[in-house]
């Protein structure tokens, strides 16, 4: 008999519980670029057809919501990528024998970063290292650095034990285990730390405009200041389906890199 066949199959809840999920996912992984692109073609259309005054018609450019958009991409991309080089291998040197008892030191220490608020973290950074782009970056990257680091050692933790010691059982070593076995299964739970942070980034983006840094608040900013009101709802609505897009892209990661069978 084939190993295939000795495997137990999967009972109907099981099943039937699988396939919703995986219904879910792809409605949303499909659904999400359809809202963002109506609901964006529904601002282009009103931004083409509005009758703006000389300040709206300015902030509201093309050109001007382009470099905008650009910079807060870029503000999210660069922190995201420093979070991920800080956390993954922080959350995994913390799951490793003679460190797992720092982890909820260090996991506390991040937390301070989250619980702070978002503006004042920003401000505070810019009194000390200036007003700039990588004065910015360092507050999103403590800012967005909790849910992957913590996801990262709750994904390494859930991992069977028993197949740890298979592993070990067959010869390999410590770093095989993690590369073949641990950091496979724990993908799902690190992927939704990473959407989470990306989402986050995305949003705390909005105060770099305070700090000369750039971004789409510079709108919101604008809007409140002057009262334009057609400024600060086009800036809100333009931070929002960022946000959406870069939640869809971090699903279609995780279903990606997500191992078969899971």
């Amino acid at each position: 008999m084939t190993d295939t066949a000795a495997q137990p199959a999967p009972t109907g809840r099981a099943a039937r519980l699988r396939s919703s999920a995986n219904r879910e996912q792809l409605l949303l992984l499909a659904g999400i670029p359809v809202l963002v692109l109506v609901v964006l073609g529904g601002w282009v259309a009103w931004r083409l057809t509005a009758d703006l005054d000389d300040i709206e018609a300015r902030q509201l450019a093309w050109d001007a919501i382009g470099r905008l958009t650009w910079q807060h991409v870029r503000l999210t991309v660069v922190a995201t990528v420093l979070v991920l080089l800080i956390a993954v291998p922080l959350g995994i040197m913390l799951t490793r024998r003679g460190f797992s008892r720092a982890a909820p030191l260090v996991v506390g220490v991040a937390n301070i970063g989250q619980a702070a608020p978002a503006i004042g973290l920003v401000v505070l950074f810019a009194i000390w290292l200036g007003f700039d782009f990588w004065t910015a970056i360092v507050a999103f990257t403590l800012y967005g650095i909790l849910p992957v680091l913590r996801n990262t050692i709750v994904g390494l933790q859930g991992v069977d034990a028993t197949l740890v010691e298979a592993g070990r059982g067959m010869g390999m070593s410590a770093a095989e285990v993690l590369w073949r076995i641990e950091l496979p299964l724990a993908v799902p739970v690190i992927m939704a730390g990473v959407r989470t942070a990306l989402v986050l980034v995305v949003g705390v983006a909005s105060f770099a405009t305070f700090i000369d840094a750039g971004g789409l608040g510079a709108l919101i900013q604008t809007g409140i200041t002057l009262f334009r009101t057609s400024v600060l709802v086009s800036g809100g609505l333009l931070i929002a389906l960022l946000a959406l897009v870069v939640d869809w892209l971090g699903r279609v990661l995780e279903t990606a890199v997500r191992p078969k069978g899971l």
